[in-house]
């Protein structure tokens, strides 16, 4: 049986104010494409199939119309929920929709309630092939599960996915011999690396849960890290489908595809997913980037500006070369030295002074009288309309 790992869609998310659905809907719909491919037998979707708890209506259709186009394949889709998402929201219906082949999780009530996928036999009746049982964990968040638990004192992730593993390995004892087993989940294991698009998931100062929580499971299918990683064999992030920072240029985006033979793990295999933008960062002088970089016009473009004073409407004008130009920061190649705290300097040091400095520091270049006149007089003219009110 084949299966291809996805994780944390986010659809919906926006990237330093670029409305990514159509982005999204290219490189996500493209995994209909890789399940006729390979004869993917189901999807499993690891959380965070939304980037917010109430998404828009936009986001709903846009993630409708690619599992509808996933679902059309004739593919199982398996979806627990993720931090990001609304549990009962993402769940509403779910019942309704299993009798299409979507199947979420995102209920406490379900953790060891599994999605029973009947492999395929040449002759089951004379050599049936065990089945494999999907277990989706929605995310957990302890201050809910070790309630629903009665768990009063389990205050942590590590003791919340403990419990729900220890009533998913209850249920799979109830099973034949030789059934194999699949989780899905999405939490912070230990020995993953994090990257600054993930929310942090910290409580009490600890998110992360040790990796033999999912022993015993012939695949876990692993969601919250945005990056693709390999914990063990068996214990894997597919990372999000596409980048999300800046940081993440250099990731390959792909999801995995898992053989589970009748003996347990076979090959797993990463399949590259396409990619609707690249991204760049180019740092330099804003007049040498404006005209050195034509290759870059097409990408979704970061620029670290060394100019050592701070240049006027850097975004219009990059804008103007580089449509797609999001995030512009100014990094003066020889810094400006620290000024004063202005909340202690304004109480003690002259007002023209203060200012002075204040301008020193946002454009890298002393104020000169003229600059400092105006300044006066704009403030002059407040006090004497305050004195007026």
């Amino acid at each position: 049986m084949k299966f291809l790992h996805t994780s944390d869609w986010h659809i919906g998310r926006t990237f330093h104010g670029q409305d990514l659905l159509g982005d999204q809907e290219q490189v996500l719909g493209s995994i209909a494409d890789l399940v006729v491919e390979h004869g993917v037998d189901a999807v499993l979707i690891a959380g965070d199939l939304y980037d917010r708890a109430v998404p828009s209506t936009d986001a709903v259709q846009c993630a409708t119309r690619i599992l509808r186009r996933i679902g059309a394949t004739g593919a199982t889709i398996v979806i627990s929920s993720g931090n990001h998402d609304s549990a009962p929201r993402l769940g509403a219906f779910a019942d309704f929709l299993e009798a299409g082949g979507l199947h979420i999780r995102s209920e406490m009530a379900r953790i060891a309630d599994p999605v029973v996928l009947d492999a395929p036999s040449d002759d089951p009746a004379e050599h049936p092939r065990p089945a494999v049982l999907v277990y989706a964990i929605p995310y957990l968040e302890p201050d809910v599960a070790r309630q629903y638990f009665g768990l009063p004192d389990a205050r942590s992730h590590q003791r919340v996915l403990t419990e729900a593993m220890r009533r998913v390995r209850a249920d799979l004892a109830t099973r034949p011999a030789g059934t194999r087993a699949v989780v899905v989940a999405h939490a912070f294991v230990v020995g993953g690396v994090a990257g600054d698009t993930e929310r942090s998931i910290a409580v009490g100062g600890v998110e992360s849960v040790t990796a033999d929580v999912f022993d015993g499971i012939d695949y876990v299918a692993l969601g919250h890290l945005h990056g693709r990683q390999v914990l063990a064999d068996h214990l894997r992030y597919s990372g999000s489908p596409m980048p999300y920072s800046f940081t993440e240029a250099g990731h390959t985006k792909s999801v995995w595809l898992v053989d589970l033979g009748a003996d347990g793990l076979g090959e797993v295999t990463p399949i590259d997913l396409p990619v609707a933008r690249p991204l760049a960062t180019v740092r330099g002088e804003l007049a040498e980037v404006l005209v050195s970089h034509p290759e870059l016009r097409e990408h979704y473009l970061a620029v670290e500006m060394t100019d050592d004073t701070r240049p006027t409407e850097p975004m219009r004008r990059l804008r103007e070369v580089f449509p797609f130009a999001l995030k512009v920061e100014w990094k003066p190649a020889h810094p400006v030295p620290d000024g004063p705290d202005f909340s202690s300097a304004r109480r003690e040091t002259a007002e023209d002074v203060v200012i002075a400095e204040f301008i020193r520091n946002s454009r890298g270049i002393e104020a000169d009288a003229t600059e400092l006149g105006w300044v006066s007089e704009a403030l002059s003219a407040i006090r004497q309309s305050e004195a007026a009110l």
